[in-house]
């Protein structure tokens, strides 16, 4: 942990003068309080298997649609689900215009604005989101140490994942998982396939770990819990890190491990470098351009980065969990925190 410290320590700009954004002030003797952890939606809460869900035909919204009675039957002879239950579950869903709106946007008019990258960074690299990634550290740095230890994985990335995606957890998102993920399937044609194939991810993803369908809520694009993982990538990538029997997304513990296993699975190089300013390079192999209010900026990224975009494929997106991350670093480092807490144990 010393060396963590030095290294946080270091010469070089600070992230809050590098980055353009206020220093916050020191934290509070005692830490901000992450929100409650989230039960398992669901889990092991009802003996039955159908878990009332049983129809001998298709009604309500989806009644009329071939697509959804292809879906059942596909599910069926695939994976050998109950027709009569997967009848009942989709006799329930419901049709969300508010997801079909966000999925289906109207186009852009006129010449984008600048700043884009400016707008988009003062959303996340401001003070409150500092302090309480440091709190996030501070509450779960066992947990992280093990997690970075496990999977080579640096732990200021895993706290910055969850702070982009959830704010630490106090924005898992409040739309019905199983309703937008149908309404995305078979009511919108962008990438109705690939949400298709999610949906079938996430029933699969019931069945297996034990929970009600209709129960739990995420994205209206159908990502969950702290780290905001699809269903697909819950399935191949989510684990238990608590050791409690269930791979829970809505428990920090679970989310920590989880983040640290998918960065471990797309290559991170621990340690490694991300990005750093170009020096003047443009239009060079490896370098970006954001645009910022004071002029565009040029950065030269490493292949970190590109395992931050395998997680959200936007540069603007990488750059702001890189930059987070680094002043998170900071914020710890300069606040000693966790070297009192490691010296008290």
């Amino acid at each position: 942990m010393s060396a963590l410290l030095a290294s946080c320590a270091g010469e070089g700009p600070r992230p809050y003068e590098q980055y353009g954004y206020q220093r916050p002030q020191a934290p509070a003797s005692r830490p901000v309080m992450q929100p409650p952890v989230a039960q398992y939606p669901g889990g092991h809460s009802q003996a039955s298997p159908s878990r009332g869900y049983s129809s001998g035909g298709l009604a309500g919204t989806y009644a009329n649609y071939p697509a959804v009675r292809g879906f059942i039957q596909d599910m069926v002879r695939k994976h050998g689900f109950s027709e009569s239950y997967l009848n009942g579950l989709f006799s329930r869903a419901n049709r969300l215009d508010s997801v079909i709106r966000l999925e289906s946007p109207e186009p852009s008019q006129g010449p984008s604005k600048p700043g884009s990258w400016t707008r988009y960074r003062n959303k996340f690299l401001t003070a409150q989101h500092i302090e309480n990634g440091a709190n996030f550290w501070l509450e779960n740095a066992d947990v992280l140490r093990k997690a970075s230890a496990s999977y080579g994985v640096d732990q200021e990335y895993i706290v910055a994942i969850i702070g982009v995606e959830t704010y630490f957890g106090r924005n898992f998102g409040k739309t019905n998982i199983f309703d937008s993920l149908t309404t995305l399937s078979f009511d919108t044609h962008r990438r109705s396939q690939f949400f298709m194939s999610e949906l079938e991810s996430f029933l699969l993803m019931a069945r297996e770990e034990d929970f009600d369908p209709r129960e739990p809520e995420g994205s209206w694009a159908g990502a969950m819990g702290y780290g905001q993982f699809m269903p697909s990538s819950f399935r191949r990538l989510a684990i238990d890190f608590n050791h409690d029997g269930k791979r829970n997304l809505w428990h920090p513990h679970d989310a920590i491990g989880s983040v640290a296993h998918y960065f471990s699975k797309s290559g991170w190089h621990y340690n490694g470098q991300v990005a750093r300013p170009s020096n003047g390079e443009r239009n060079a192999d490896g370098v970006i351009e954001l645009s910022a209010y004071e002029g565009n900026e040029y950065w030269r990224i490493f292949p970190n980065f590109k395992v931050i975009k395998r997680y959200n494929n936007s540069n603007k997106y990488a750059m702001a969990v890189h930059q987070l991350a680094q002043a998170i670093k900071q914020r710890v480092a300069s606040s000693g925190a966790l070297m009192r807490a490691s010296s008290a144990r």
